[in-house]
């Protein structure tokens, strides 16, 4: 099964699309995945169902950061690299998406009691979010 299909498969269960993302790809890279869901946990919906940065992307810098993060101080060679596989994430992110705000690619705000309930009536976290999160984990496998 690819990642995009094995994200998709997390989301489904009911975790959020950050911990979809960073959940297929945490053991690979030296996470165990309880640890890695409950570190993804608040990024949902726009960090905090807040409607910002979109969970899939969010969860996808945690992917970029496990993979190519510094662990010292120093070691700016790792920090350029983190910073510029992020920036070729969130490029191609925005190439087929537009935007990376929770708010902007629902077309509502999720942080409002009226989001939420307008989101979940007209299937928004399925028809939308689905394929947010298989594109997070897609873009990733790409560029990894």
């Amino acid at each position: 099964m690819k990642n995009e299909e094995k994200a998709l498969e997390i989301f489904k269960q009911g975790f959020s699309c950050s911990q979809a993302v960073l959940g297929v790809y945490c053991e690979e890279l030296g996470l165990d995945m309880k640890t890695a869901l409950k570190l993804a946990d608040g990024f949902g919906g726009g960090m905090g169902r807040m409607g910002l940065t979109c969970g899939a992307v969010t969860g996808a810098f945690m992917v970029i950061s496990l993979k190519h993060g510094r662990i010292k101080a120093d070691d700016l060679d790792s920090k350029n690299k983190t910073n510029s596989m992020i920036n070729e994430f969130v490029k191609k992110f925005e190439a087929s998406h537009g935007n990376l705000g929770c708010e902007e690619l629902l077309g509502c705000s999720i942080g409002t009691k009226e989001g939420y309930e307008y989101a979940k009536e007209n299937n928004l976290f399925e028809k939308r979010c689905n394929q947010y999160v298989k594109d997070a984990a897609k873009i990733l496998g790409d560029i990894l």
